[in-house]
């Protein structure tokens, strides 16, 4: 989750970008946007530029990133925005390099040293380490996260200085390997996550393991779901594209609204049966040859996605309905 910024470096960085954001007409804009988010923005600042540069009346993204950290931050515009939950729910990759002898009390470089230690550890102990943290593993959440205690984030708590305890949870580390050792006081890390799983406990809790104190010094998430870092298009570039075209939208990088469903399975329909659908009306599947199907389903017509569906025994009902391409 977010960890505080400088306030007086944030506002001078919103300050700094004020003259450019002129009063813009919305529009119907609907897809996809694979940002590398640079270091030292927020997550919703960064949304808030990419909905700004496409003039766009709708924008979501599929997975908060710290402003300490960079990489893929997939921004939905419009119908997209229906597709977030199943991108969200996809496997994160993140390199992350640890910085080994403090603790802060935001687990990263933002926040303040809690505690010290003298002690750093061997290559061969770090190895020793890492079976621990993989696999289905117990985690308390830091302090500065977006959880909600009794109806408040847990992260407005802790900067009004309330001691914040938050419950632990099993979370799913497919990998976790040691990259690089640049030297003594830091290690760099490659990590396969399921959703909910924190990095930056990840290297609180190694370095207390490893008897010493440890936290998050650099951070880049290189993959969420099926999007990929080599997929992931510059926030300057985007800038510098619609600029060119005299801040025209940078509809080049704009990718199909279906993307976000690459983890689901595909059903073609007719286009009768898609009018039934998209009138919230349910649809059986008939004939020998019809998809044996389970769970949600993305439908197509016309090579055109047209609803978010259901799938229960040789039914299909729909969930959500898509009017990009109208």
């Amino acid at each position: 989750m977010n960890a505080p910024l400088d306030q007086d470096a944030l506002r001078s960085a919103e300050a700094a970008e004020a003259p450019a954001r002129k009063r813009r007409p919305k529009r119907d804009v609907d897809g996809w946007v694979l940002l590398d988010k640079p270091v030292g923005m927020t997550s919703t600042q960064a949304v808030g530029a990419v909905k700004w540069l496409f003039q766009a009346k709708k924008a979501g993204h599929a997975g908060t990133l710290d402003p300490l950290a960079s990489g893929c931050l997939p921004v939905a515009l419009g119908e997209a925005t229906k597709t977030v939950p199943f991108v969200m729910d996809g496997r994160k990759v993140y390199r992350f390099t640890v910085r080994w002898g403090i603790q802060t009390d935001t687990d990263d470089s933002e926040g303040k040293a809690v505690e010290t230690s003298e002690g750093r550890p061997s290559r061969e102990e770090i190895l020793a380490a890492l079976p621990a943290f993989r696999g289905e593993i117990e985690q308390v959440p830091p302090a500065y996260s977006a959880l909600k205690i009794n109806g408040e984030r847990a992260y407005d708590l802790a900067r009004d200085g309330v001691q914040v305890e938050l419950a632990a949870r099993i979370v799913i580390v497919h990998s976790l390997e040691l990259v690089e050792m640049p030297d003594a006081d830091h290690a760099v890390f490659e990590t396969e996550c399921g959703k909910g799983t924190y990095v930056r406990s990840i290297a609180r809790d190694l370095g207390r393991a490893l008897g010493t104190r440890g936290h998050i010094s650099a951070l880049r998430r290189t993959r969420v779901g099926t999007f990929a870092e080599e997929e992931l298009v510059p926030l300057a570039e985007l800038r510098a594209t619609s600029e060119a075209m005299d801040d025209a939208p940078p509809m080049q990088a704009l990718r199909p609204v279906e993307i976000g469903l690459d983890s689901l399975p595909s059903l073609r329909v007719s286009p009768a049966d898609a009018a039934r659908l998209v009138h919230g009306q349910p649809i059986i599947l008939r004939g020998r040859d019809a998809p044996i199907l389970e769970g949600p389903v993305a439908i197509t017509a016309g090579g055109r996605l047209v609803a978010l569906g259901e799938a229960e025994a040789g039914e299909i009902h729909p969930k959500r309905i898509f009017h990009s391409g109208k």
